[in-house]
């Protein structure tokens, strides 16, 4: 890394205040535009889907845990899958300490995946989480909400992602979503937000953009493929293929060249 220009004291004030000026608007562009997204007209959930979990089966108005805000981690990890994608990781590995003041707040915290609880409580156990996370793997929940794909769905090469349709990266895909339950019972969609959408919740990355290094993705997708690992894998080596999944060393592929339309910062 070459460093940048050096300068005197007084010299840096005057850049840094006019970076500030422009902080200070982007700040108000978000106030506005987390406006926005809180007038976006509500959808009811008239389907009653039915989830597995540690406490029996659950509903969807069930999981608002007498809240009347429900957070929903669409977390990627199929049937079968031993471990659950490693950006989804990233992003619930900020929530631990979370729950406590988001429950202050009337929100409720849930993950929901497609692979069987046994397989989640797995884990959930490896990785130290808290969390509500529940199995839809008897549900339309995860193919409604676009974060699951059937068969049928791919035969065609494309599949409904990120609100238009988008070329067929593998069976399994995240998001997160937003719901709200009102005083009659009743449930309503309220927002949504995939791909890169996820990046508001990765906190790591606020942190990461004040560096000098910045974010530092330097490899062959410049995304977070590039470097994050499960927390318990770092310096274990192996490889993290475009679509999230991690690969252990002795099955690793050397070449890693996806191209760069299916990599996670093209969701």
């Amino acid at each position: 890394m070459r460093p940048n220009e050096i300068v005197s004291r007084e010299d840096w004030l005057t850049a840094r205040r006019a970076l500030l000026a422009k902080e200070k608007e982007l700040t108000r562009l978000r106030d506005r535009l987390a406006a926005e997204r809180r007038a976006l007209p509500w959808v009811k959930v008239e389907k009653e889907y039915v989830f597995d979990g540690p406490n029996g089966k659950e509903t969807l108005a069930d999981l608002f845990a007498r809240r009347s805000q429900l957070f929903v981690k669409h977390f990627m990890f199929g049937p079968g899958w031993k471990e659950g994608c490693v950006g989804c990781s990233l992003e619930v590995d900020h929530v631990e300490g979370l729950l406590v003041h988001l429950e202050q707040r009337d929100v409720t915290y849930a993950a929901v995946s497609r692979a069987p609880l046994a397989e989640i409580e797995a884990f959930r156990k490896r990785m130290g989480w808290r969390f509500k996370w529940v199995s839809s793997f008897a549900s339309d929940f995860n193919y409604d909400f676009h974060v699951s794909f059937r068969p049928e769905d791919v035969r065609h090469g494309k599949v409904d992602y990120n609100f238009e349709a988008r070329d067929f990266m593998i069976e399994e895909l995240s998001g997160d979503s937003v719901f709200y339950k009102d005083a009659a019972g009743d449930v309503f969609h309220t927002y949504s937000t995939y791909g890169r959408g996820g990046e508001e919740f990765l906190g790591i990355y606020r942190y990461l953009d004040v560096t000098p290094k910045g974010r530092d993705e330097t490899g062959p997708r410049h995304d977070l493929s590039d470097w994050v690992r499960h927390h318990d894998r770092y310096g274990a080596g192996g490889s993290v293929e475009p679509t999230g999944r991690y690969v252990a060393a002795e099955a690793s592929d050397p070449c890693c060249d996806a191209e760069p339309a299916r990599s996670l910062s093209e969701r």
